[in-house]
């Protein structure tokens, strides 16, 4: 179960960094993104990460049953972006249907922001070897689309392009509805985040005992050593006892 997994983690990787190579050629194939804008949309920085962690998690995975905890964190964060970055992207499809805006959609996109997002997730639920994730990861989550809504504001002003319409302060009403629609987006980010936190706590998939049920933060607390671990036998001084002595038969 657990190579099968491995590899699964090696296939998205690779399934992911084709479409990411197709939406690059058909953007600049239908000339709706500039070469040089290509890497300004999160769902393009975000997968390129996850591809870069997939490939990672699988090469872990074929040679450890268990996933370290630095990964679960890392894998938390990711996923938090893409899953989100899919959600935006479905959320801008259903307003584009209600306003009858024409939106031409490549299969690459269609597997970017909803395919792998998915995937991501029913590995997350089911897939062995996966530790209960942190509370701590929430706030980090929020750290990226902050400081990329902050860049990409200011390159807007400099280059005259957005990569989101609500960014654009052409398209929305002013400050007021620029700063709600992102205090929005960082909630949803947030939201997802404590899902795969909460999920993780309530089923974790790795061989071991139970949570506590205090809800302490697993990542602080270290794992437990085995009770009869070799390394430690060796160390340990060894105890002779003396040979019992003869009594004096005086």
């Amino acid at each position: 179960m657990r190579m099968a997994y491995a590899w699964s983690r090696l296939l998205a990787a690779a399934v992911c960094g084709v479409a990411l190579v197709d939406r690059l050629f058909w953007g600049l194939g239908s000339q709706t993104v500039a070469g040089q804008n290509f890497f300004a949309y999160l769902t393009i920085e975000s997968n390129t990460v996850f591809v870069v962690l997939a490939v990672i998690a699988g090469i872990i995975a074929l040679r450890t049953r268990e996933d370290p905890r630095w990964l679960t964190t890392a894998r938390a964060i990711v996923l938090s972006w893409t899953i989100t970055a899919g959600l935006a992207y479905g959320l801008i499809l259903w307003q584009a249907g209600i306003r009858d805006i024409p939106i031409w959609v490549p299969w690459s996109d269609i597997v970017l922001h909803f395919v792998m997002p998915a995937w991501t997730v029913a590995a997350w639920i089911f897939g062995p070897g996966r530790r209960a994730a942190s509370w701590r990861i929430v706030p980090y989550v929020l750290l990226y689309p902050c400081a990329w809504g902050v860049f990409t504001i200011w390159r807007g002003g400099l280059v005259g392009w957005y990569p989101y319409y609500f960014l654009d302060p052409r398209q929305v009403s002013g400050p007021l509805e620029m700063g709600l629609t992102c205090a929005l987006a960082l909630t949803v980010f947030a939201l997802v985040a404590s899902g795969l936190v909460v999920v993780s706590r309530l089923h974790p998939t790795v061989a071991g005992p139970a949570e506590d049920p205090l809800g302490a933060d697993p990542a602080s607390v270290d794992d437990p050593e085995p009770a009869d671990d070799p390394a430690r036998r060796e160390a340990a001084p060894l105890r002779t006892e003396e040979p019992a002595r003869a009594e004096d038969p005086a």
